[in-house]
């Protein structure tokens, strides 16, 4: 299983990016998926979520400002990012696993739980 993220750069505040997660090795809609950031000195946190339903979550941070959509041909998930501030400045990480067992079969929403297999990360930065 591969997951690999692109789409991280510079903006500046109030600008937008567009983060792409390209899967492969599995069957991509049986898995759930996430992105998840880590800014330094912080602790890794959920941003936002989406089921094997297509259901979505967002952290509270981002509710209104990012959005997530899936390209089912591609095999890719796309996070974007628009009226972007300088604390959604981080490493972002895209992230899939399948449903945990020991969560009745339900994807753990902004939740690293079962979260399997994951990407090397891209640097989102963003100016004032």
């Amino acid at each position: 299983v591969q997951v690999v993220e692109s789409g991280g750069g510079s903006v500046q505040a109030g600008g937008s990016l567009r983060l792409s997660c390209s899967v492969s090795g599995y069957t991509y809609s049986t898995y759930c998926m996430g992105w998840f950031r880590q800014a330094p000195g912080k602790e890794r946190e959920g941003v936002a979520s989406i089921d094997t339903e297509d259901l979505t979550a967002y952290a509270d941070s981002v509710r209104g400002r990012f959005t997530l959509s899936k390209d089912n041909a591609k095999n890719t998930l796309y996070l974007q990012m628009n009226s972007l501030a300088p604390e959604d400045t981080a490493t972002y990480y895209c992230a899939a696993g399948a449903p945990p067992v020991d969560e009745g079969g339900y994807c753990p929403m902004l939740d690293d739980h079962g979260m399997d297999y994951w990407g090397k990360g891209v640097l989102v930065t963003i100016s004032s």
